[in-house]
């Protein structure tokens, strides 16, 4: 039995006799009509990588556990408080400004790592046309472990292409767990940004997921319960709010929670920046 001591407790694993499928050639898969169809794909489609490290994860409902870290490059929203600015520029393909990484090569990186979990960022991943590919890769692989694949979305590019993915890997029985981080953009990241967001998102969101709001301001922290009220989002998956470094205390987030009684609501801080003071890349 795999080890899933670091996956948050609500991800139910896929049940033992939907898994009994025939072990595939390539090691440590599984078969299935989805996993197929991505190994059919071109390993000629290379993704523009920022970085990838081995480190823990920050923040979100797997915070403190050891993961697979792949930041793409290239993003459509340009947030006031991005930590991550370097990594937001689209690049021409082939540019050497970054590394260009195949679905295999990328998946077997992972594997080799030995976690449990991957978490798939950026720049904004959903704007890579082969992700659903490289996600099917992933959900597909029980050896060393079966994953926990996490991806952290802006909320600006439809999820629905990725919850498809994650509605057919559970019928089709892959070990994999497939989760969304989604972000809410509100005053303090711009105006274009919080105008940007896609509501109808929410919509394909499950229990083991999470929206997330950064705050930076008590009036981000009102329009982000303003929308949690509109959209009924307590209801359908986790509630985070994270405070921007240095322009609002954790402690007044968590006074604003108890004032207005967000007994749903989790605090969620950025451990890396905690952990590693002034470092940017690769934690």
């Amino acid at each position: 039995m795999s080890d899933r001591s670091c996956v948050p407790a609500g991800e139910v694993a896929v049940e033992e006799e939907a898994c009994m499928l025939e072990e595939s050639e390539a090691a440590g898969a599984v078969e299935a009509p989805l996993v197929d169809a991505a190994r059919a794909g071109t390993d000629t489609a290379l993704f523009p990588i920022a970085e990838k490290f081995l480190s823990v994860n920050g923040e979100g409902l797997a915070a403190g556990c050891p993961a697979a870290f792949i930041r793409f490059q290239g993003c459509n929203l340009h947030c006031a408080w991005c930590d991550t600015q370097w990594a937001t520029t689209p690049v021409e393909p082939g540019a050497s400004s970054v590394s260009w990484e195949s679905a295999e090569a990328l998946t077997e990186w992972v594997q080799q790592a030995g976690v449990t979990a991957v978490t798939l960022t950026g720049g904004e991943p959903l704007l890579q046309p082969e992700l659903p590919r490289l996600v099917t890769l992933l959900l597909a692989q029980e050896e060393p472990h079966a994953l926990r694949v996490e991806i952290e979305t802006n909320g600006a590019v439809a999820l629905d292409e990725l919850a498809s993915v994650r509605r057919h890997a559970a019928e089709q029985g892959l070990p994999g767990t497939l989760v969304f981080t989604l972000d809410c953009k509100l005053p303090g990241a711009g105006a274009a940004a919080a105008r940007a967001m896609i509501p109808e998102n929410y919509d394909l969101l499950q229990p083991s997921d999470a929206v997330k709001f950064v705050v930076a301001s008590e009036e981000d922290l009102d329009q982000a319960r303003a929308v949690v009220e509109h959209c009924d989002l307590t209801e359908r998956c986790a509630v985070l709010v994270s405070p921007v470094w240095d322009a609002i205390s954790p402690a007044a987030v968590v006074d604003y929670l108890l004032e207005h009684q967000l007994v749903q609501w989790r605090l969620s801080l950025q451990l890396h920046k905690i952990i590693w003071p002034g470092v940017d890349k690769g934690v």
